[in-house]
């Protein structure tokens, strides 16, 4: 099953008080195996990035003023995920943004039923527990020291790894691990040896050497091991 780990930075809470998508990151998953494709790009929010917000990601309005917008990788984005279980982290905000922003692009939207939100799949395998992201990360001791402030690529490895445990982590996978093998195996070209340009040299053994041979044989031939 292709599940993507994906992650947004905005430059707000909420789309409907004019807020937008600044960065979206994606990791793919084969079951439960990442496969290192990954998918990033930064978006130009065509407006001021407020205080409280760069504050978070770091993301400046000069900086995101280069970058390409919305409509302009919608189709890039939408084509890969295309076909893959979404996995978000409190999914109704990125959703939210996601399809606020495609639907500005007169794109088709995402089904939110349709993905798998672990701050729900956290609150019922370890209820109680607090279940942001970064408790998640601490909880299973995922390594936070890159995460200074929020980035969306890293924050769906992070996901990614997070989801991995919930869902028993890379154990669950070894049936994964040994299919990608035997693919493996199966794509390597081996070719069959070439004899044209072999010499082959005769043997050639003294009569000392022909006892000592046959009487290495009747030694095996009345080994135990061979009854």
């Amino acid at each position: 099953m292709r599940r993507i780990a994906l992650d947004t930075e905005t430059t707000g809470l909420n789309p409907k008080d004019g807020h937008r998508i600044v960065e979206i990151g994606c990791v793919e998953l084969d079951g439960n195996i990442p496969t290192g494709n990954e998918w990033h790009s930064y978006v130009n929010p065509d407006r001021a990035m407020p205080e409280a917000a760069f504050a978070v990601h770091g993301l400046s309005e000069e900086f995101l003023q280069k970058e390409p917008k919305f409509k302009d990788i919608a189709e890039d984005f939408l084509s890969f995920i295309k076909g893959g279980e979404l996995v978000i982290h409190n999914a109704k905000f990125d959703i939210g943004f996601l399809n606020s922003e495609l639907k500005m692009a007169n794109m088709p939207l995402i089904e939110i039923q349709k993905t798998i939100d672990t701050v729900h799949l956290a609150r019922e395998k370890i209820p109680g527990a607090a279940a942001s992201l970064d408790a998640l990360c601490k909880r299973f001791e995922i390594d936070l020291s890159l995460r200074e402030k929020h980035g969306a690529l890293l924050d769906a490895k992070l996901l990614a790894e997070v989801y991995l445990q919930l869902t028993g982590g890379r154990q669950s996978s070894l049936s994964l691990v040994q299919e990608y093998s035997d693919k493996s195996k199966k794509a390597i070209n081996i070719e069959e040896p070439k004899l044209d340009n072999l010499t082959f040299i005769e043997a050639t053994l003294t009569e000392q050497e022909k006892e000592e041979h046959t009487e290495m044989i009747n030694k095996i031939n009345s080994s135990l091991w061979l009854k």
